[in-house]
């Protein structure tokens, strides 16, 4: 039978979770055995039954498919490191996570997470029943365990996930700035088109002007918009379902979508160069924590989010299991250039396969940066160059006709 609990440790932590036995009387033994004073003990079928829906944690009943947001994580990562570093035990360390925890969802996580490893669990073991722990770090987490170097398998995992965080912030910062401009531009010739341009045209016609074509065209365009707006508005939606829904169907599709994604005019290198570094990072971060390589790559691969270069990525793994150097398997792919196959290929040779993909994972990092800020600066005079076009185009479509006008009271 399950009882719910609320007790407290030596340190006058409070603790809530759930024990197995058979009555009370064991369950509380129990609980004693993990140096546990219990405060509060029921049965947790018939406490169920007297909580009403809308009192009840819906957390709780989903707990190990809860996301965590990222900064949670990479907090929890570093305090563990810390800890770790200063010789705390695995259990104090997770007990002085749940005192200071004001997360609800995370609170109980950690909360299993001890109750775990005073059952004689790994935090490995336990840390990969919940779905807020990537794949990646439960197996450096692991290999820090077998290796008795946990605090620094925690501090690699921490510098891991800030990097990836840094990376996307980045990207995130280089899109902004367009993204704003374009909104700018079509919110323009909305406005122009919908207060401004009717009230022209009724002006023109008053006078028996005759317009110019491109004010025809340019007030066709406006009629359109105000009448007419929901067949762009539906193509719009069209498109972007149609889009989903392929990806969805047709795997072949998710792959060369993807595989078009890097070879697009400007994001193109951004997003090979940022995936490529993401990719190298990872794999150094496992090969140094003493993971093997296939497994390795399985788990660097299922943390690119590009099914193209995921594809590739499965032909390597198949390839490295028979005994083919990930080099030469890599050189297959224009994914992977030449001065990535080279490093790969010195790192192999040399044994110093984990620092290869370090040096790489900058390298690519910085190409990243790179191509960040010439998007950046190619950007802005494009986007300049592109609103000057509309407001030139809207500005002349108003003069020309002014002129008619003119000499029709002349």
């Amino acid at each position: 039978m399950n009882y719910q609990y609320s007790a407290v440790n030596t340190a006058h932590g409070r603790f809530h979770g759930t024990v197995n036995a058979v009555n009370k009387e064991e369950a509380i033994e129990n609980l004693m055995k993990q140096g546990l004073t219990v405060l509060e003990l029921n049965d947790s079928e018939t406490n169920e039954e007297n909580v009403s829906v809308w009192d009840k944690d819906l957390t709780e009943q989903d707990i190990h498919k809860v996301k965590i947001p990222k900064k949670m994580l990479l907090g929890m990562l570093n305090q563990m490191a810390l800890m770790m570093r200063a010789g705390v035990s695995i259990t104090t360390a997770t007990d002085v996570m749940i005192s200071s925890q004001k997360d609800k969802a995370m609170k109980k996580i950690l909360q299993e997470i001890r109750q775990n490893l005073l059952n004689g669990s790994t935090i490995s073991a336990s840390m990969s029943k919940f779905k807020a722990f990537p794949e990646i770090i439960v197996s450096m987490i692991r290999s820090g365990e077998e290796n008795g170097h946990l605090d620094v398998a925690f501090d690699r995992c921490a510098s891991l996930q800030e990097k990836g965080m840094t990376l996307k912030a980045k990207l995130r910062g280089a899109l902004i700035y367009p993204c704003i401009l374009l909104c700018l531009t079509i919110a323009l010739v909305i406005i122009m088109n919908i207060f401004v341009f009717p009230s022209f045209a009724n002006i023109f016609r008053s006078f028996g002007a005759q317009l110019p074509a491109l004010t025809k065209g340019v007030m066709a365009f406006s009629n359109f918009l105000i009448h007419q707006w929901y067949i762009i508005v539906g193509i719009i939606v069209a498109i972007i379902a149609g889009y989903k829904i392929a990806r969805h169907v047709s795997k072949s599709f998710v792959v060369h979508s993807d595989a078009g994604k890097l070879k697009f005019p400007l994001f193109g290198n951004i997003n090979r160069f940022s995936l490529l570094a993401r990719f190298c990072r990872i794999m150094s971060s496992l090969i140094d924590a003493g993971v093997n390589v296939v497994r390795s790559l399985q788990i660097s691969r299922n943390t690119v989010p590009n099914s193209a270069i995921q594809a590739q990525l499965n032909q390597v793994i198949e390839d490295v299991k028979v005994g083919v150097p990930i080099n030469a398997s890599m050189a297959r792919f224009p994914t992977f250039d030449s001065l990535f196959v080279s490093m790969i290929k010195a790192g192999e040779e040399s044994g110093m396969l984990g620092n290869s993909f370090k040096k790489l994972a900058d390298l690519y990092g910085k190409r990243a940066d790179e191509s960040i800020k010439q998007m950046m600066s190619l950007m802005e005079p494009i986007m300049i160059i592109i609103v000057g076009v509309i407001v030139g185009i809207v500005i002349i479509s108003i003069v020309m006709p002014m002129f008619g006008i003119y000499s029709i009271i002349k």
